[in-house]
């Protein structure tokens, strides 16, 4: 990550970290909840998953996915989130690969560090480590994860070469790489994307879906699939567009159905 896009992505994760510390429990939403009313980071989980997690592991989370939903997680796996902010993945992986499997959390941000590790104390998870670092430079050994997951964090790296050529390091032989993230798809004007871009953090450095599929090759990846799971539309970000002096109707045309999550799946080979 450069020092001025890593700069900026601290800042704003560790301001909603401390923006989830201060909300009380009766805030409602579309009140000062970080992804309460955003497009792309609201309805991701269901009521049955998140009802015995700490409130403010739900709070924070400002993913663009539910990749726990779609990883396959199996008891005994050890698992890796990238970027994982207050933790929210982190819990739900942990319950799922269940007392003889791990999960680990990475990020950067000690505000949102500190959020899950009290989110963690809170759901009382014992097969639950974060850790301190950047997802360019992964602290674990080689071949030590069985699954690594990441929710719509891998498109802020300014080096996303670099995170999948960690991702695929820390993977064993046969490994899964299964991440949400916003992929773009098609031709889009480059003044209009970068403006659509701006729509809110998350989906800025989104890259054009092909490209994604040819980075995790040369990364070494193969199996590699990408499915969209929430196709974004002007209608979806109109509050977002007019606080940004852009014209909805005139936008709409030329951007629908290009910007999107998607479920990006990839495998490391046995050989």
């Amino acid at each position: 990550m450069s020092t001025d896009i890593k700069q900026v992505v601290k800042e704003k994760y560790g301001e909603a970290a401390r923006k989830v510390i201060s909300i009380k429990a009766e805030s409602s939403c579309c009140g000062p909840a970080p992804s309460c009313c955003d497009p792309i980071t609201s309805d991701l989980y269901d009521v049955a998953q998140t009802k015995d997690l700490p409130e403010a592991a739900v709070l924070a989370s400002l993913g663009c996915g539910n990749p726990t939903a779609l990883a396959e997680l199996q008891p005994g796996e050890v698992v890796l989130d990238l970027g994982s902010g207050g933790g929210i993945d982190v819990l739900l992986s942990a319950r799922r690969v269940g007392p003889t499997g791990k999960a680990y959390g990475l990020d950067m941000t000690d505000d949102m560090l500190a959020l899950a590790n009290e989110n963690k104390r809170r759901a009382g998870a014992t097969n639950v480590e974060f850790l301190k670092g950047e997802i360019e430079h992964i602290p674990l050994p080689d071949d030590s994860v069985d699954v690594i997951i990441s929710n719509c964090v891998i498109n802020l790296s300014a080096d996303k070469d670099q995170v999948l050529r960690e991702a695929f390091r820390v993977l064993r032989p046969g490994g899964r790489f299964a991440v949400s993230d916003v992929v773009t798809r098609g031709e889009i004007e480059p003044q209009i994307r970068a403006s659509v871009l701006a729509w809110v953090g998350c989906v800025a450095g989104a890259l054009d879906e092909q490209v994604y599929r040819d980075k995790l090759a040369t990364a070494g990846f193969t199996g590699i699939d990408v499915e969209p799971t929430r196709v974004y539309r002007v209608e979806d970000a109109r509050d977002f567009i007019a606080a940004s002096g852009l014209d909805a109707a005139a936008l709409a045309p030329k951007v629908d159905g290009k910007f999107m999550s998607a479920f990006v799946r990839a495998r490391k080979p046995f050989i």
